[in-house]
């Protein structure tokens, strides 16, 4: 199969966040290979300054910087030195997220807290951070993450539920807000994709991947990289008239 390719990408300085692992390493591939000035941050040091030497033959080396996202400090401090080393960030993806599965009467405060500090808490505090940047440029994209598992009613993730359907008012609103400046807010809903942390967790046969699968109007895998290309026209020019959507990519599982 062939799929587009964005010009106005070439030399775009692009943020990840959650970037060394799962869809968030698709997304740096994905942008990488289009000639954008990458930088993503992540908690997983080793695989991070893996991904970035892996992808060392691209036109522009990705950028790696350790930073834990539950602290926001941190996460203004990476946005900050990004725009010093590459430039003014024009593309935002909030990406990171923990899609851990909890049992409702083993919910406690400190657990409740802590899942709105990776799902959702640092989504709203890189889009303030970044907005200066991008108004300097006089234009940007915002591409926040969400999740269909709100959809459908998960019954036992409600804390990550919660925040990802949160991810959605939290998306129209900056959109409104950010929109004179030029730039545009919209979200991702990913379905269940297939990553390693997901075979390694939660569909360790091939017969529970083949039930999934079948419940979805296309039945094939759903792999980071199409997730990847859809965050690809979002942060492209060709998007430039898109702005406060969601766009559901499950292959029909909702």
């Amino acid at each position: 199969m062939t799929f587009a390719n964005y010009p106005s990408l070439s030399g775009r300085v692009v943020f990840v966040t959650g970037g060394a692992s799962g869809i968030g390493a698709d997304i740096v591939r994905a942008f990488a290979g289009t000639g954008a000035r990458v930088a993503f941050v992540d908690i997983q040091e080793e695989a991070g300054r893996a991904l970035a030497d892996e992808l060392g033959g691209a036109a522009h080396q990705p950028l790696f910087l350790r930073c834990d996202l539950a602290d926001i400090g941190a996460t203004q401090a990476a946005v900050a030195e990004v725009g010093r080393r590459l430039g003014p960030i024009g593309v935002l993806v909030n990406n990171a997220a923990n899609d851990d599965r909890h049992e409702i009467d083993a919910v406690t405060e400190e657990y409740w807290d802590w899942a709105q500090s990776i799902n959702l808490r640092p989504q709203f505090f890189t889009a303030q951070a970044v907005r200066p940047q991008m108004r300097a440029l006089g234009y940007g994209s915002i591409i926040n993450f969400s999740s269909i598992a709100w959809r459908g009613g998960a019954p036992n993730m409600p804390a990550y539920t919660t925040a990802k359907a949160a991810v959605l008012g939290l998306t129209r609103s900056l959109a409104r807000a950010f929109g004179a400046d030029n730039i545009r807010v919209n979200a991702i809903e990913p379905g269940a994709v297939m990553t390693e942390k997901q075979y390694a967790l939660w569909y360790k046969t091939p017969e529970s991947v083949d039930a999934l699968v079948s419940r979805q109007c296309i039945r094939t895998v759903l792999h980071g990289d199409e997730i990847a290309r859809t965050v690809l026209f979002l942060g492209a020019d060709d998007s430039r008239m898109i702005t406060k959507q969601s766009i559901i990519v499950d292959g029909g599982l909702i």
